[in-house]
């Protein structure tokens, strides 16, 4: 789940194309990284493989979160969900020292394979990393740094590897799994609960919970494989190679929430004295219709435009994007009568929104209530300002 840049992560060209024939000191190793607060997407954690041989001097980690900055079309392809991500490659004591750095802790199981098995799964890894082979199409539940860790296992040992599962939470969806992670991310879980539709509000089964690397962690911890008749445990060895005494954290005052109750009375003090002054404050109405009918034309692009999961967005009903431009044109003259109804109708509609919310299927972030009171708020004073205008036009 971390990103990092490509330039980085390939340190010889060299490595992925020679052959090496590992000793009977090899190991594979399943690494798990501990969350990083700097990036929302490093909030989850990480997985790669660590391959170790004295003997041959081998000591490296393979990541399977890298992008390359400089492939075609790279912004477009983020857009739309079509990013290509790469294994990359690099020194272990490089990678250690960089995470012990970023406070993550740093967890260790070593496999409880054979020396043909070692060999298949470092071959295996060494084809991946080739230039021609490392590239892979991202998706963020089903393939990603911790999935292509549960599925290269399962790939080099078809029908005997057998996952722990038991930390199963019954009802549990993706959006609750992803939200287990991103308590200190709260603009990240915000746009995250913007973004993604109702697809992410399923039930995820127990093997979907191997999307966030901690679970691919605890699905080694008593796992099986078999060999030879026998049933044996994954992981011959686990160990702690760095545990942070303070892990990282991230402290946001600016939280969406409370950006939001705070346009919510500044919205009110400016609306109170439009009806004392009888005059609009147009900015403002900018500001609030204008966010919430481009936020709207947003969810629309990621519905029908992208890969990600974002289909069945209910967030359609506050971000509408009727809003955007209808705003622009509020002070036309013609249109008066249309847009004092239309901003009665908006404003009882967020209302009704607010009473209806906690039966929806998908959950709207809780951040968007003191917002959608605001919207109610504005919503009724412009449906009277604009037909008090037009009786007072008639009268006169």
């Amino acid at each position: 789940m971390r990103f990092v840049l490509v330039g980085l992560l390939f340190f010889f060209s060299i490595v992925a194309n020679a052959q090496f024939r590992l000793s009977e000191e090899a190991e594979i190793v399943v690494v798990t990284l501990g969350p990083y607060q700097g990036e929302p997407w490093s909030a989850f954690g990480h997985n790669g493989f660590r391959v170790v041989d004295p003997k041959l001097g081998i000591d490296w980690f393979y990541d399977y979160g890298v992008y390359d900055f400089n492939q075609e079309n790279f912004f477009l392809n983020f857009a739309k969900g079509l990013l290509k991500y790469k294994v990359g490659v690099r020194k272990w004591e490089r990678s250690f020292r960089l995470h012990k750095y970023l406070q993550r802790y740093i967890k260790l199981q070593y496999l409880n394979l054979t020396l043909a098995e070692k060999q298949m799964l470092f071959d295996y890894l060494q084809n991946n990393a080739k230039p021609e082979n490392a590239e892979y199409l991202y998706h963020y539940v089903y393939d990603n740094c911790a999935t292509k860790i549960r599925d290269i296992i399962e790939e080099n040992f078809p029908g005997r590897v057998t996952f722990n599962l038991d930390y199963k939470e019954e009802g549990k969806t993706f959006r609750q799994l992803m939200d287990d992670y991103l308590g200190q991310q709260a603009w990240g879980d915000f746009g995250i609960d913007i973004g993604l539709g109702m697809q992410v509000d399923q039930e995820a089964t127990a093997e979907e919970y191997m999307f966030l690397p901690p679970y691919i962690y605890e699905g080694l911890s008593t796992g099986t494989i078999e060999r030879d008749g026998a049933i044996l445990p994954i992981v011959k060895k686990s160990e702690d190679a760095y545990i942070p005494e303070q892990p990282s954290t991230l402290s946001v005052w600016l939280t969406p929430f409370n950006l939001f109750v705070l346009l919510f009375f500044v919205t009110g003090l400016i609306t109170h004295r439009n009806l004392k002054s009888n005059k609009r404050t147009k900015w403002i109405d900018m500001l609030l219709f204008g966010f919430a009918g481009f936020v709207g034309w947003w969810v629309v692009y990621l519905w029908i435009g992208t890969e990600h999961m974002s289909k069945n967005n209910l967030n359609i009903l506050w971000a509408i994007p009727f809003h955007f431009p209808l705003i622009f044109f509020i002070g036309k003259e013609k249109l008066r009568k249309f847009f004092s109804t239309y901003f009665k109708i908006t404003a009882y509609w967020y209302s009704i929104l607010l009473v209806i919310w906690m039966f929806l299927p998908q959950p709207i972030h809780q951040a968007l209530v003191p917002f959608v009171l605001t919207m109610v708020l504005r919503g009724f004073y412009l449906g009277y300002d604009l037909r008090k205008k037009k009786l007072v036009k008639k009268t006169s």
